[in-house]
């Protein structure tokens, strides 16, 4: 009898001390899943952006580095009279060629500097670094900061200011107002960071910049609209000109 109680109690306890590592094994992974789970959603916002440059390296973008360089968390972008290129430059994110997104980042350019965003763009054989598509134009005197330029294709898609429908043969057909072009301008600080953000969505697309619509382009021209491509960032030819981008982040619709 007593045999028998001494073998109840020490199963008993063996099962129990079984029970115990497993639960705790249990839970340490369920702990480590959940951080691996917030490791995985720490670089996207509440509105799904998820950031695409570590403020760090050039993981996932590749540029001329002799004009493109990193500093304080930005892609700095610069030529100087000593420091010349011969031909527009980007810096270029390879991760995806997208096609329906949205795009954000904070932008601080010089005074005579010019630059954009471009996307659903093609890269030239023949040119390292060149693109040709659209761009989200920025420049520091914002004469055409806003703008849909089509960069070596279609020039001019879309003024500051206008709604332009794109048709094949056709120059652009402003079809409506977002605004009075000097009073947009009015929302873009000089010399000091503002925000940019595209919305591309079928063959529509619209440029805003610290939140205020600058335009917007419906491309129906079938024979030259592009619907995917890849983005990068425009260091222009000048004599001398700067262009910084931070707190770059990307959402695919």
């Amino acid at each position: 009898m007593l045999k028998n109680n001494f073998f109840k109690i020490l199963a008993a306890m063996v099962g129990f001390t079984i029970c115990t590592v497993f639960a705790t094994s249990c839970n340490n992974s369920t702990t480590n899943n959940a951080d691996a789970s917030a490791t995985k959603t720490d670089s996207t916002d509440k509105d799904g952006f998820t950031q695409i440059f570590d403020g760090k390296t050039f993981n996932g973008w590749e540029g001329d580095t002799s004009v493109w360089r990193i500093d304080s968390s930005s892609f700095i972008g610069e030529v100087t009279p000593t420091k010349q290129i011969k031909t527009n430059t980007f810096l270029i994110w390879r991760a995806q060629k997208p096609s329906d997104f949205e795009f954000k980042a904070e932008y601080r350019i010089s005074p005579g500097g010019n630059s954009g965003v471009q996307y659903r763009s093609e890269e030239l054989k023949d040119i390292p670094f060149a693109v040709k598509g659209y761009q989200a134009d920025i420049d520091g005197a914002n004469q055409y900061t806003g703008q849909n330029y089509e960069e070596r294709g279609r020039g001019f898609l879309a003024m500051r200011g206008q709604k332009a429908r794109l048709e094949t043969n056709q120059k652009p057909i402003i079809v409506d107002s977002v605004g009075n072009s000097d009073s947009l301008k009015t929302h873009i600080k000089v010399n000091d960071w503002n925000e940019i953000y595209i919305v591309a969505k079928g063959n529509d697309m619209k440029h805003y910049i610290n939140g205020i619509l600058m335009s917007e382009t419906i491309d129906n021209d079938t024979a030259n609209r592009k619907s995917e491509g890849i983005i990068g960032l425009q260091v222009h030819v000048l004599p001398a000109m700067k262009v910084e981008y931070r707190n770059i982040r990307y959402k695919k619709d």
